[in-house]
């Protein structure tokens, strides 16, 4: 497919994600207490958008100041793009033609008629699940609502300012950045933040993100743009209700094991007046059993927390995925008048479980365990970003393959991080069904924040309302106050520049700020309304017990590979904290994907598209990406090979760190990579780019994160390997070491019996290199491992005695067929010789592959399932087969 034709199909990908808005509003609050108790007029169609007349854009945008359609949910730079004002935010360097937007003011506006049904409600309240971000609401020319906060849900009473028949809702947003740079202006110092503007808005060192409570992703990172969004990015609507309206349904876990589940129903109403009433709470089992509790109480006008005990036996308990069944109970709460008439009702799932975080001391410190109904869980999975730079367009069908794939790479936990946004209810949802805990971060992504009292009272709203929201979620299992403000305070150059520069006077009340919000404030949050739920004061961190950032205490964010020094990835096995929640390399994505974004002229790293595609270090990240090519693999050929070969050394650096804290069970109990999504098609840390394709780390996460891993290394001269299990029983079997040299040539054999500890890492092998190689010429020889248990290959490994740039590797002889075997399209790959690194692509056709980015022994085939609506001659018109061999330019003089 042409470049062109296949650019003009991403522009209609992006434009029908901008036409699902819809979808994704019904997303927001799926999973809370579904109340039947009121009445509601939804006001997400119909909304109008302009430029602000006053903006000082207008004159230059003339089309923008008139009404235009808009989309609710949505944001101003979507509902442009629908109305066709701008072009692609991502398509080549549009990013900095763009930044206008979010410079300006925008009005949107809402002619609707109140649904005669609901005005006969004595109470009507407005309610915005999401205003983006400093906002100005008026009902029919009355001022109603001013908002401050993209995390917080705003409900106010409209009955007073409601006309039957015909009102006008008027919202104006204006830009944070116009809005508090000239006060920012004024005071004496600028709080460090994270990454200055590009574009020149702000200028450099006095950012504006700091101080208000949007998303911080938004003003640009080094993985995503800079897209200062504005708008009403959660739905809208009318909720009328008379008697009694039912505010929250919560199940409290106060001890659940095995032999029983103690629990108490809480729920909060609004009662209008005073009276006698009924609480009931039924729950049904996921194997169909019932029970039910009631008692009576006495209502109070205004709010009442209710609350009933229940008791269920024999529970069916939520486990993480590998560790057991994703049980899920339903729960049914009816409050009634004294008469049984049903006041207000409402229904919640979720799933019964104990969850702890394990702080024990032992002789490497202090560990940080996660413990599920009594069983440690290894915790393995990686970091998750919001899924685009314009939230509102995610949808239901994008979010649910995402968590597909991690869950199919076997990862059981994702860790939301907190620079982004809160995610839906139906993500929280989804992560219950399939067993992916989640690590929750406040949305706190390292800048340091104001230490005044009224900043503090905002985001305890927002917490108390999104703990609320999410805490009945199994899958939720930490709450973390933020990322990397403590490190960063205490360790980064510009903080310590910082400090310095404002005094011992100042620099304490910085420090109490960021003291009183992260351990004090947010805690109490966390307790008060979630206390089944392990809270952390940030990441990385010891929970304000000592420094942050140290190996023998808390978690660990490790970025002396690819960051600082650019360490090579031989240095992960140097160092063994006791759970490392950030660490990572980067990549290009897939040809197909850069050509999405870049046209021909562009596809070179130093070109100005790919650079503003690249957002580490200021797009120089290029240039280290190659580093990390050249050092371990050598020069590439072209393009194209050095896009392949930063997938390789991004998914075999990763691979050896991650066997590596897996290996290191008990002392290492968690690996949580640096990235698994994007917001945007470019280079990144990433395992899944964009558009939902996998990269050669996520296809090797799928391995090393198998529940039976064999974790091997050559390090030292050495060959190592451990037995790798996340079983909670022993597991006997084999092992199997052969030494091969890449002819096939077989120079040893030898097999023994291994058993497998539980929930363990068992060392099975340890030679020198003199034992193995026999005097075979280390650059044409390799070890392969396999595990074996009843006879079949649980796990296999290939070790090598030198980097792969220094491998003498051999023209595989690989060859492919592409037949339909009654089943769907099957592709069939053989090698004659070692083949390193096979990656298979289809040059413009949408395939899934079933696996990829795989090595092949000599004389060795595999068949791999591919998912297309392409038919089979255009499939093997299309494909094309990579390997290590030929991906390079040879060194001067060197013999192949």
């Amino acid at each position: 497919m042409a470049e062109a034709s296949l650019h003009d199909r991403t522009r209609r990908g992006w434009r029908r994600a901008v036409r699902a808005l819809a979808l994704a509003a019904a997303l927001a609050g799926a999973g809370a207490p579904r109340a039947q108790d009121l009445s509601t007029q939804a006001l997400t169609a119909g909304w109008r958008f302009r430029l602000a007349p006053d903006a000082p854009a207008a004159r230059a945008q003339p089309q923008a100041a008139a009404w235009h359609a808009a989309q609710v949910p949505g944001s101003v730079q979507t509902d442009l793009l629908a109305a066709g004002l701008i072009g692609d935010p991502f398509w080549r360097d549009n990013e900095a033609s763009l930044q206008w937007i979010g410079l300006a003011d925008w009005e949107y506006r809402l002619d609707f008629r109140l649904d005669p049904a609901l005005a006969a409600k004595r109470h009507l309240e407005l309610v915005f699940d999401g205003l983006d971000t400093f906002a100005d609401v008026e009902l029919n020319g009355r001022p109603l609502l001013f908002a401050d906060n993209m995390f917080r849900r705003w409900r106010v009473d409209a009955k007073p300012y409601l006309h039957a028949g015909d009102n006008r809702l008027r919202v104006v947003f204006h830009s944070p950045v116009a809005r508090l740079q000239p006060w920012l202006a004024k005071q004496p110092y600028a709080l460090p933040g994270e990454f200055d503007s590009a574009f020149g808005d702000e200028p450099p060192g006095r950012q504006t993100a700091n101080y208000v409570r949007k998303a911080a992703y938004q003003y640009g990172w080094d993985w995503g743009p800079r897209y200062v969004t504005a708008g009403l990015w959660q739905p809208v609507r009318l909720e009328g209700w008379d008697a009694l309206r039912l505010a929250d349904f919560h199940i409290a876990q106060d001890r659940v094991d095995a032999e029983r589940a103690q629990l108490h129903a809480q729920v909060e109403v609004q009662a209008e007046r005073a009276g006698p009433a009924r609480l009931a709470v039924r729950w049904t089992a996921p194997d169909g059993r019932r029970g039910e509790a009631a008692r009576e109480v006495a209502l109070t006008a205004g709010r009442n927390t209710l609350d009933l005990p229940l008791t269920i036996d024999r529970p069916q308990r939520w486990w993480p995925a590998g560790y057991g069944p994703q049980n899920l109970y339903r729960f049914h709460v009816v409050v009634t008048d004294a008469d049984g008439r049903p006041l207000a009702e409402a229904e919640r799932g979720t799933g019964l479980r104990r969850v702890e975080l394990r702080r024990e001391r032992d002789r490497w410190g202090r560990g940080f365990a996660f413990v599920v109904n009594g069983v440690p869980v290894f915790a393995k999975g990686a970091n998750l970003i919001p899924f685009d730079s314009f939230p509102a367009r995610m949808d239901e069908a994008r979010m649910r393959q995402l968590l597909a794939s991690a869950r199919d790479a076997n990862m059981n936990m994702l860790r939301v991080w907190g620079g982004g946004i809160y995610p839906s209810d139906a993500f929280f949802d989804e992560a219950d069904r399939l067993g992916l805990m989640v690590w929750q971060d406040f949305m706190f992504g390292g800048a340091v924040p104001p230490y005044d009292e009224a900043f503090r009272a905002n985001v305890e709203q927002e917490a108390r309302q999104q703990v609320r929201r999410l805490r009945d979620h199994p899958s939720l299992v930490l709450w973390c106050g933020n990322n990397e403000v403590q490190t960063g305070w205490e360790a980064w150059p510009d903080r310590k520049a910082f400090a310095q520069a404002i005094g011992a006077a100042e620099r304490a009340r910085v420090e109490q700020g960021m003291r009183a919000l992260f351990d004090r404030t947010l805690r109490a949050v966390a307790r008060e309304e979630s206390p089944e739920v392990p809270y952390w004061a940030g990441s990385p961190g010891t929970d304000y017990a000592g420094p942050a950032n140290v190996p023998g205490d808390g978690d660990y964010h490790y970025w002396e590979v690819w960051s600082g020094e650019a360490r090579p990835v031989e240095e992960y096995l140097r160092v063994t904290p006791r759970f490392q929640s950030e660490y990572g390399l980067q990549s290009l994505p897939a040809m197909d994907t850069i050509r999405a974004f870049a046209a021909p002229g562009d596809l070179s790293p130093e070109s100005p598209v790919l650079r503003a595609h690249q957002k580490y270090d200021k797009g120089n990240g290029n240039r280290r990406l190659l580093l990390y090519v050249r050092r371990g693999y050598g020069e590439p050929r072209d393009f194209e090979s050095f896009a392949y070969l930063s997938q390789v050394m991004q998914a075999e650096g990763i691979e050896l760190a991650a066997d590596h804290l897996r290996s290191a069970r008990p002392r290492s109990m968690g690996s949580l990579y640096w990235q698994l999504n994007d917001v945007w098609p470019g280079a990144s840390w990433s395992s899944i780019d964009y558009f939902g394709r996998w990269k050669a780390l996520q296809f090797h996460a799928r391995r090393f994160y198998a529940p039976l891993r064999l974790a091997a290394f050559h390090d030292g001269g050495r060959v190592r390997a451990w037995l790798v299990s996340d079983r909670r029983e022993p597991l006997d079997g084999e092992l199997a070491v052969r030494v091969l040299g890449f002819d096939g040539h077989e120079l040893s054999a030898r097999r023994e019996a291994v058993r497998a500890a539980p929930l363990a890492s068992t060392p099975a092998l340890d030679l020198d290199d003199r034992a193995l190689l026999r005097g075979a010429d280390p650059a044409r020889t390799v070890v392969v491992l396999e595990w074996r248990v009843g006879g079949e290959t649980v796990s296999r490994r290939l070790v090598f005695f030198r980097p792969a740039v220094a491998l003498a590797l051999p023209d595989p002889g690989l060859t492919a067929e592409v037949r339909d075997d009654g089943h769907g399209p099957l592709l069939e790959i053989a090698a004659t010789r070692l083949a390193r690194a096979i990656w298979i692509d289809f040059n413009g056709l949408e395939v899934q592959v079933s696996d990829n980015a795989f090595d092949l022994l000599p004389g060795e085939h595999r068949q791999v399932r591919l998912t297309t609506t392409a038919d089979i001659e255009a499939l093997r018109r299309a494909l094309r087969l990579r390997s290590l061999a030929g991906a390079t330019r040879p060194a001067p003089g060197a013999a192949r």
